[in-house]
């Protein structure tokens, strides 16, 4: 599994990125108009993955953000809703909104994107109302905090073979509650919780 691919940006348009990671190699990305955003100007970059393995074909998908990624796997969850189709929902309306749409049961944005009809819109908040919520809510499926130490204690976790939402749910809940713990201490109370 692909994490993140780090390196050069080679070649850039709003639909696609080639990163070359300096080891002979240069990966091909499909992005979203936010990621395109994200990247426009930059030379170097790193972008979270998301791979699709299909008979025909072995795709990458690239994402400037956590939020942004976790929006598109559940999106893909969502039956009958592909990743190119996800993709597209998320160029359209940009994560963060696209929260809110949900969380409000909002059909009007999404089925205003290309390929997704009423029954899919409304499929998509049904299946995602509860899971997804905006940031003034204060739950969000990716918590938005960037600190160190909360990545390093969430790494353990999932190194542990805790699943990596449940995890940072946990994680979530303790550093809201003391943003001054350490990576030890943190994965000891979260430990407790799981």
């Amino acid at each position: 599994m692909i994490e993140y691919i780090r390196g050069t940006v080679a070649e850039l348009t709003p639909t696609t990125v080639t990163i070359d990671t300096q080891s002979g190699l240069g990966y091909l990305l499909n992005i979203t108009l936010s990621t395109y955003s994200a990247l426009e100007g930059a030379e170097q970059a790193k972008l979270l993955v998301h791979e699709v393995i299909r008979e025909d074909a072995w795709l990458l998908f690239g994402f400037s953000t956590e939020q942004e990624r976790s929006i598109f796997r559940a999106l893909i969850g969502v039956s009958g809703v592909g990743a190119n189709t996800a993709r597209m929902i998320l160029s359209t309306v940009p994560a963060p909104e696209l929260e809110v749409v949900i969380s409000n049961g909002n059909v009007g944005p999404l089925k205003a994107v290309k390929g997704v009809g009423v029954k899919t819109a409304q499929r998509i908040i049904v299946d995602l109302k509860d899971k997804i919520k905006p940031l003034d809510d204060t739950l969000v499926i990716q918590p938005q905090i960037s600190s160190d130490t909360f990545d390093e204690a969430l790494a353990a976790l999932v190194m542990l073979g805790f699943p990596r939402p449940q995890s940072q749910k946990a994680l979530k809940k303790l550093f809201d509650a003391d943003n001054a713990l350490t990576v030890e201490g943190a994965i000891k109370k979260a430990l407790t919780m799981m």
